[in-house]
């Protein structure tokens, strides 16, 4: 009887051990590398800072990182629900509720990117002043301010309504896109103009290449740093002052001010991965910096990943500015000393 209480005893034991064993392991294939997402949405500076914080937090940190594609009022929710943690470049101007939601403690800024950047309608310069050298003559001289546009209904006409103009606008979805709605109908465009809305950033920048490489006539919606803005002689149309006023500015009667374009984390970044908060609480760039980062990548045909590379190559004292860990700081420069 004792025999069979010992053999008993000891299969329960051995019962127990390869349950244990079992537990663990499942666990163990639980367990997941740590992937921390970025919001991308959807123009190519925002796509090379993404680019820039993830080689970084690959290289330094031993994370790794996802893009999330969205337009900004999509990404900018998930930030606020943590489906996001990082927003490298925060047109925080564009974000009706941007104050609020910093207040509420849900995300918080960490840092300004950069702040010397510009944002409105703009058209190329040889609309105004012409080109002698490309045999361009002035189209509308006199035009100065956004309200002169209704003047040169007929310089910039609709390909598909020739007998009203074609402004380009934001990208449906981009917060500045209700701003220049509410712009377009406050100045009185609406009789003469037509508010197009082109499906990508990037049939934005082809609609301005195409009219600039032809010397045609364009208007539209733009913003600085870009790789336009960089390679081609743009101007920035006047429009009334901006006072401070951002029910003004919202309602599309103002310009739009210089923005505080900044990196913003969800709030629980900073509980699991304080180290990361700390090394994006120093990320300051400019926006000449971020355009000739664009340029380069346009020029040599780059993708984001290798530009992200070649600048920090070509300028090492970010590293020294953004990481206060030394330890970082070394991994990722011996990483970048591997790269082709």
């Amino acid at each position: 009887m004792k025999s069979k209480q010992k053999l008993f005893t000891v299969l329960i034991m051995i019962t127990a051990l390869l349950l244990m064993t079992v537990g663990a392991a499942g666990c163990a294939r639980k367990e997941e590398p740590v992937v921390l997402k970025l919001a991308d949405a959807g123009w190519d500076s925002i796509q090379l800072h993404n680019s820039i914080v993830s080689y970084i937090l690959k290289n330094g940190y031993g994370v790794q990182t996802e893009q999330v594609t969205g337009t900004t009022p999509i990404t900018w929710k998930a930030l606020l629900e943590n489906d996001i943690q990082i927003y490298t470049e925060v047109w925080s101007e564009n974000i009706a509720s941007y104050k609020e939601d910093l207040a509420s403690g849900v995300v918080k800024e960490v840092s300004v990117n950069f702040d010397d950047n510009a944002q409105g309608l703009y058209v190329p310069r040889y609309v105004i002043e012409g080109d002698p050298e490309r045999g361009i003559d002035p189209m509308a001289p006199d035009l100065k301010t956004v309200k002169d546009l209704l003047s040169y209904s007929d310089v910039f006409a609709d390909p598909e309504e020739p007998n009203k103009g074609r402004i380009y606008g934001a990208i449906s979805g981009w917060g500045v896109d209700k701003i220049l709605s509410n712009k377009f109908n406050a100045y009185g465009f609406a009789d003469t103009f037509n508010y197009f809305q082109p499906g990508s950033d990037a049939a934005l920048a082809a609609s301005l290449v195409s009219a600039y490489e032809k010397g045609e006539p364009w208007v539209g919606y733009y913003w600085a740093p870009t790789w336009i803005s960089g390679q081609y002689d743009l101007v920035l149309l006047d429009d009334e002052p901006y006072t401070g006023d951002e029910e003004a500015m919202n309602a599309g009667l103002t310009a739009f001010p210089a923005n505080r374009v900044t990196v913003v984390v969800n709030a629980e970044l900073e509980k699991t991965h304080p180290e990361i908060v700390e090394f994006l609480s120093h990320y300051e760039t400019s926006s000449a910096l971020t355009a000739a980062g664009l340029a380069i990548m346009n020029s040599e045909g780059l993708n984001t990943d290798q530009a992200a590379i070649r600048m920090l190559k070509d300028h090492p004292e970010l590293l020294t500015a953004w990481l206060t860990d030394a330890n970082v700081k070394n991994k990722v420069t011996e990483a970048l000393a591997k790269e082709a």
